[in-house]
């Protein structure tokens, strides 16, 4: 398969969902718009879709890239699955679990936080936080290795990868509060990533998964919405500029390694906890 006809084949389903985002979101805005504690702050705004935009742009630049690696470990594997329904589920699940491996270490060391801290940095809760995804996180790539060597055809992971991406966007809300039980056991929901966006002590570090909260009741790293949460990261941000929300952890990480005295100390600060 070449790259021309992997792009013939792949549904844009991101750019196909772009006008019923931006419906809900107007929705979302207007149901909240006389909520003091729940309304839009335009500043955020104004950051959320700046931060959006940019990360549109370098999805753009990056978008080559990452299908020649995809393709590439598709073809110097020596197996293949077939194009069948289960190859999709498996395809959905790999891609899922990825996420939530990712994102726990993202959570954890912080060189890998540097590439998320954007997406935790507004201090309110609603659909336009979804946009706040960092201009650096495609770093994180090689956390989809395991799905790009499985033998899966590489239209199927992207497919299922734009899939799991779009499901993000909706459990950014404080419009929807709890649904039924059994949904709330297997899927990720508003609550359980309220949760995660909470600073609470009690919400720290809890609720990763991204379609599956299966993967949180697995691993140990779940937790119920019991308390109010609040929302931002513990060092709160010095302000709403877009290039600064992208940049000020990698600033002070470079900052703090060139101040180590030793590769341990330096590592330490690569590696440690954010």
């Amino acid at each position: 398969m070449t790259p021309q006809q992997f792009e013939q084949d792949l549904q844009p389903l991101l750019l196909y969902a772009t006008p019923l985002i931006f419906i809900c979101i107007a929705v979302e805005y207007w149901l909240v718009r006389h909520d003091p504690h729940h309304r839009y702050d335009h500043d955020d705004l104004k950051a959320s879709v700046g931060i959006g935009l940019g990360s549109l742009l370098i999805n753009g630049l990056f978008k080559a890239a990452i299908v020649g690696i995809s393709l590439f470990c598709y073809e110097i594997v020596p197996w293949r699955l077939p194009n069948t329904w289960w190859s999709w589920i498996l395809a959905y699940l790999g891609i899922d679990l990825c996420n939530y491996f990712a994102h726990f270490i993202a959570h954890k060391q912080r060189i890998w936080w540097a590439t998320h801290v954007t997406h935790h940095s507004s201090e309110h809760f609603n659909l336009a936080t979804s946009f706040r995804n960092s201009w650096t996180q495609h770093i994180k790539i090689i956390f989809f290795l395991p799905v790009w060597l499985s033998g899966i055809h590489p239209v199927i992971t992207f497919t299922c990868y734009q899939i799991d991406l779009l499901y993000q966007f909706w459990i950014h809300t404080e419009v929807i509060h709890k649904l039924p039980r059994w949904f709330e056991y297997i899927f990720v929901t508003p609550s359980h990533h309220r949760v995660h966006h909470g600073k609470n002590t009690l919400y720290l570090d809890k609720n990763f998964g991204t379609t599956f909260i299966l993967w949180d009741r697995l691993f140990g790293t779940f937790q119920e919405e019991t308390e109010t949460p609040v929302y931002g990261i513990t060092k709160p941000v010095e302000s709403q500029n877009v290039i600064y929300l992208n940049f000020h952890e990698w600033r002070d990480i470079v900052r703090e390694v060139r101040q180590a005295k030793s590769l341990r100390e330096a590592a330490a600060i690569l590696f440690g906890p954010p």
